[in-house]
């Protein structure tokens, strides 16, 4: 189902007092020099001056505001139309006014409306030409060449200053957007999917230049037991005091990412004795971790670290990771086991 915002009223209000406001201008001219009778001054009056509140209203009070500001910009068309008769078609306002119309249907955003407006259009340019003999005088003189200027330039600009406005606002909830899908919403860390793709270039730079690389897998010790008698709550603050201990005892350079539950991972750019030392800076630190809620809770970590095995993909990589943690689980917890490069497992 295609979306349909309530607020279109609104947005829109300001826009239609600003745009017939300054169409009276060049209208209001042409009707002076041809000497049209009360009845076109008096529609003039209701078109450019009631109008655009009464729409407003009509459209608030809707169980469908959206719908009926819809049908509010296919009525806009079918007053600009109305004003060219009356106008003897003077070439430039009759032109402003048919292009001004068809913009702001454009600039709508409501899909296909701007063709849906045109029949409405030219019904009421045929109809008020049938009641004003459609008497024709299309030269432009320089009094209505100046009138049609604010409407030109003035309209003209507002619409674009609220479309770059809007550009803007799209720009930021695109990047707050790809800020969500590149972080671990709970921890701060990469999501696994961004933390993927970062590793595979790490990965990549290893394969073709002999770039350091590292990756240390880790999880909190029985924190099964950590949620089940504490609750959750208190296992979402251990999972963020360890993201924050990484990120504070951890190299900058290396890729910090959640695999899921409390399993965390870091890709590092650094040889293997130089990202043993920054794992045991974290084992510690975190060893070291109080938290004031729950003074008796204390936690440790185990860690598998392991260089990329020859020949491997990052699937590899993990799972050579893995193993190394898995000892370090089944070693007695709270330490560090390291692998050593291993040829990759032939795909069967």
């Amino acid at each position: 189902m295609a979306f349909r915002p309530r607020y279109l009223p609104r947005l829109t209000y300001p826009f239609r007092i600003l745009g017939m406001g300054l169409t009276a201008l060049p209208v209001g001219v042409v009707l002076h020099d041809v000497q049209a009778g009360w009845l076109a001054w008096t529609w003039l009056g209701l078109s450019c001056l009631a109008w655009p509140h009464l729409a407003y209203a009509w459209a608030r009070r809707s169980q469908d505001p959206y719908g009926a500001e819809a049908r509010n910009f296919l009525i806009d068309s079918a007053i600009a139309g109305s004003f060219l008769p009356l106008m003897h078609f003077n070439l430039l306002p009759s032109a402003v006014l048919l292009t001004v119309a068809t913009a702001d249907k454009v600039n709508s955003g409501v899909p296909g409306l701007w063709l849906r407006a045109l029949p409405g259009m030219v019904l009421a340019v045929l109809a008020v030409g049938l009641l004003t003999g459609f008497e024709v005088d299309l030269a432009s003189r320089t009094g209505v060449i100046l009138a049609c200027l604010p409407i030109m330039t003035i309209h003209t600009l507002a619409v674009s200053a609220n479309l770059y406005r809007l550009v803007r606002r799209v720009q930021d909830q695109n990047r707050q957007l790809a800020l969500m899908t590149r972080r671990d919403s709970l921890t701060g860390v990469d999501s696994r999917s961004h933390w993927e793709d970062q590793a595979r270039k790490l990965l990549d730079q290893h394969q073709r230049e002999a770039a350091p690389a590292c990756l240390l897998l880790l999880d909190i010790d029985h924190f099964k037991t950590i949620n089940d008698r504490h609750g959750h709550g208190v296992g979402d603050d251990v999972l963020r005091a360890l993201a924050r201990r990484m990120g504070e005892t951890l190299p900058a350079s290396g890729i910090h990412g959640r695999l899921g539950g409390d399993e965390f991972v870091v890709a590092l750019p650094l040889p293997v004795t130089e990202a043993l030392e920054h794992a045991e800076r974290l084992r510690a630190a975190v060893q070291a971790l109080e938290f004031p809620e729950v003074p008796e809770l204390s936690i440790s970590i185990s860690l598998g670290l392991a260089p990329p095995p020859h020949g491997g993909d990052l699937r590899a990589w993990l799972e050579v990771a893995d193993h190394a943690l898995y000892r370090a689980k089944h070693g007695g917890r709270n330490r560090i086991e390291r692998t050593e490069p291993l040829a990759a497992t032939p795909a069967t």
